[in-house]
């Protein structure tokens, strides 16, 4: 394992203090785990969370227009009640809180204990859940799909709602419009290295990828050999395209690197995404490309699409600045 760290148990704590190092207007609480705007607002606070190495995601969100914090559990475990709770202590303005939640079990049982602990000392506290990745069936039945790179997108609109002074139930009708409308759909091409257990949780041979894995390595859909960048983006389209129609929409679409995948790599794999909209008549309005919701140092990458109407849009376009992303 080559990694710049010290102790793998300090790496999360660690990285967190290097955040608000080079990031002075964000305040690290350590113990807690938690990166939150320094100077609390006078409106609804939005706070998410999860497991660390997924960086940027979800601390680098955090700033005007999108978090007001971000909660880190160790790498890819969801953070505890009690990291939760200091989060929502801690930016509650008494306007209520809006929590962005991935569905993974771990985060939908500690952050929902979370919020039930603030209800009890009268702190108004609402939650969303995404679940855009469509490699997985969604059921009623079980933790069904899993919340991945779209919930970028929903940290941005609930964000904005929020920054734009809408109350408590007006910023979760648009975060649950941005979840309706956003799907996503992934791939890898090697593994990740754990810090903590210093080798890769599984193995890809040189001449596979694998198609719908998660972002902590859970199984994808398919092994198969490795694809152009057309391929790729022919095969991510279709299987997003097979579970909601955008025909004839605009749309914002995140073409998302997972850690190890050079950027001229992510550039043209958007380049064939590009072509294939064009194609089946749906319009990119806005496009980001990059690292917004990693995997460590996994090589592979996602593909999302967020619908969009005016108000999606006017949310989209208002201006965040935080450290991962930037609209001015």
């Amino acid at each position: 394992m080559k990694k710049i760290i010290n102790k793998p148990m300090d790496v999360v704590g660690e990285a967190l203090r290097g955040m608000e190092l080079a990031h002075p207007e964000l305040l690290y609480t350590p113990g807690y785990e938690v990166i939150s705007r320094k100077e609390k607002a006078d409106k609804v606070a939005v706070i998410s969370g999860g497991g660390a190495g997924h960086e940027p995601a979800h601390a680098g969100y955090v700033g005007k227009g999108m978090l007001d914090a971000a909660v880190s559990g160790n790498v890819f475990s969801s953070p505890s009640p009690d990291r939760i709770g200091d989060a929502i202590n801690r930016m509650n303005s008494g306007k209520g809180i809006l929590l962005i939640i991935k569905n993974y079990s771990g985060d939908i049982m500690n952050f929902g204990l979370a919020s039930d602990l603030a209800e009890a000392e009268d702190i108004e506290v609402e939650s969303v859940v995404v679940k855009d990745d469509v490699a997985v069936p969604d059921s009623t039945y079980s933790t069904g799909r899993r919340g991945i790179a779209g919930t970028v997108f929903v940290h941005k609109i609930a964000g904005a709602k929020a920054e734009l002074g809408g109350n408590l139930k007006e910023v979760k009708a648009a975060a649950e419009k941005a979840i309706a409308n956003i799907r996503s759909m992934g791939m890898a091409m090697s593994p990740c290295v754990l810090p903590a257990v210093g080798k890769p949780g599984f193995v890809l041979e040189d001449n596979e990828i694998e198609i719908g894995m998660g972002i902590h390595g859970e199984p994808g859909v398919e092994r198969t050999r490795v694809k152009t960048a057309k391929e790729t983006a022919g095969i991510l389209l279709e299987k997003i395209l097979e579970d909601y129609d955008y025909t004839g929409s605009e749309v914002a679409v995140l073409v998302n690197g997972l850690g190890g995948t050079p950027l001229m790599e992510l550039y043209i794999l958007n380049m064939e995404v590009q072509k294939l909209l064009e194609e089946k008549n749906i319009r990119a309005y806005k496009t980001l490309v990059g690292n917004y919701m990693t995997a460590l140092d996994m090589t592979g990458c996602s593909l999302t699409l967020m619908k969009l109407d005016d108000e999606l849009k006017e949310l989209l376009d208002a201006p965040c600045d935080t450290p991962a992303l930037k609209i001015r």
